[in-house]
């Protein structure tokens, strides 16, 4: 490189070569630092660093290299969620010393670049047959961009049609216009490509990599949706599921933990409970907590099979349990996850995925789940601390449709917050033609744990903290069934070009609440 040229440096895990299984990971992984640098112009000297070495492709300024190193115990879901930071190694810093640059070419650096969609009024103010109009706008974040880029956009909806263009971007937006003929949900996507039709990479809020885009929609009527009438026996299965539960005592052993908090203390909890395990979770409990003083809070994992870690915070005026979905044992090392994770495979599919059994809801791998959440409720309203009153819920996703079970199935629940709440309107997709979520395949058995059919047992205050119009996870129109059903007072906040692990940096955020 000349005497005074400038070259950027910056380096980041790169997430892409894990094993995965019916879209999430296996338990088998690998981590590669990418190395991204830029000089003053588009000549780039190539740098060989030790050990085995894969070509990335050139992302316009920036060209990528990588280092692998296996690590069997990360696991991805817990990489993005932990926001782990991993020091460059000497072979690392070695590599970088001795890259030599002549210069870099102006182009764009995809952590820069935003692309927002807005509709002419309300996302969900619209009625059938009415014209939806959305501008979807490009900011290359004070970047001067090289050469034309193009928005290849799509609109799908509720009733089935689907429309593709692609549009070059100006400094004029791209205006759609579109319609729905029922109730429900229009989707649109439109993904950032260079001209040479290649997808601008960027990454998610949870560090997975995704397209630098836009994700969102609108909703027509959704306040008329709901879903198919539910099971007939639906009551009577679950006092049959309680009554399974009530013949199991409630014994728990509480191990305290080492951890760096003052005020808080720390227990790994494991409860006896009907079903193939017992509940297992961290407690904590705030220091000199006194008899019936605290309210107590249980909080729902996400989908995934990760190594659950003692909290590094808790609060100081109420008692929270921290429950994993499975009941596995704590404090173990990776490779008990990865057999675990593997063992609770079946027929092939990652857990709550078996078609052959979800046939019987009580083969299925929700119940056990679901009997869990209930023994956990009861483990809280055990603890002489409880106050006798309040008792809350709460989760994202996976911990989201938990939260919501609790809450429907326990009448001593209190409050209810459910974010991105997963699994509502299974049988949307297959019966009545809706936009598809990523959920089990539909059978009629698991109704019992639609988490529609549960919110409408709810009596206590729900608050649905973020719905995605973007969000295909969980599909937007579910969501909107799931807070269609409750009866309590409730609250959700939809939010405009989120999707399940994405938010924009100043999104639109659409309040309703009843």
């Amino acid at each position: 490189m000349p005497p005074g040229g400038i070259v950027r440096l910056r380096v980041e895990p790169d997430i892409f070569e894990h094993s995965f299984r019916n879209g999430f990971h296996d338990g088998t992984s690998s981590i590669r630092f990418c190395f991204y640098y830029t000089a003053e112009n588009a000549v780039f000297h190539r740098p060989q660093p030790p050990g085995p070495v894969q070509s990335g492709p050139i992302f316009a300024e920036c060209e990528r290299k990588r280092l692998k190193a296996g690590i069997p115990d990360l696991y991805s879901r817990q990489f993005q969620e932990a926001r782990m930071k991993y020091s460059v190694t000497a072979a690392a810093a070695a590599l970088l010393s001795a890259a030599v640059f002549a210069g870099a070419g102006a182009a764009l650096d995809p952590a820069r670049v935003e692309v927002t969609g807005v509709t002419d009024r309300d996302p969900l103010s619209y009625r059938a047959g009415e014209t939806i109009i959305f501008e979807i706008r490009t900011d290359y974040g004070g970047q001067k961009a090289e050469g034309d880029y193009f928005l290849a956009w799509e609109r799908s909806g509720d009733d089935g049609r689907t429309e593709r263009g692609r549009e070059r971007v100006s400094a004029r937006p791209l205006v759609l216009r579109t319609s729905l003929d029922r109730p429900g949900f229009v989707r649109i996507t439109a993904t950032l490509l260079d001209a040479g039709g290649k997808p601008l990479p960027t990454r998610n809020n949870w560090g997975q990599p995704m397209n630098c885009g836009f994700e969102g929609g609108a909703g027509v009527e959704p306040d008329k949706l709901a879903g198919l009438p539910e099971i007939a026996d639906f009551d009577a299965f679950w006092r049959r599921q309680k009554a399974r539960l009530a013949a199991v005592p409630l014994k728990y052993r509480l191990e305290q933990q080492t951890s760096p908090l003052k005020n808080v203390t720390v227990y790994a909890a494991t409860v006896d409970c009907a079903g193939p395990r017992p509940v297992t979770g961290y407690l904590t409990v705030p220091a000199g907590a006194r008899k019936r003083s605290l309210p107590v809070r249980a909080v729902f994992a996400g989908y995934g099979v990760e190594k659950q870690n003692p909290p590094q915070q808790g609060p100081e005026d109420c008692i929270v349990f921290h429950v994993n979905a499975h009941g596995f044992e704590l404090n173990r090392d990776a490779d008990y996850y990865a057999g675990f994770a593997r063992a609770i495979e079946s027929n092939g599919f990652s857990y709550a995925f078996d078609p052959k059994q979800n046939a019987d809801p009580e083969r299925a791998y929700f119940n056990g789940m679901a009997l869990r959440v209930l023994r956990s409720l009861e483990f809280l309203k055990a603890l002489p601390e409880w106050d006798g009153v309040r008792l809350e819920v709460a989760g994202g996703s996976q911990g989201g449709l938990q939260a919501i079970w609790g809450a429907g199935l326990d009448p001593d629940v209190t409050g209810c917050k459910a974010d991105i709440p997963w699994c509502c309107d299974l049988a949307g997709a297959a019966k009545l033609g809706r936009l598809n979520g990523w959920h089990p395949e539909y059978r009629r058995p698991l109704d019992y744990y639609d988490a529609v059919n549960h919110a409408k047992r709810i009596r206590c205050p729900v608050e649905i903290t973020r719905a995605g119009l973007g969000d295909y996870t969980c599909a937007p129109s579910g969501v909107a069934i799931l807070y269609n059903s409750i009866e309590s007072p409730k609250k959700i906040t939809w939010v405009q070009g989120s999707t399940h692990g994405y938010m924009p940096k100043n999104p639109q955020r659409i309040v309703r609440e009843k």
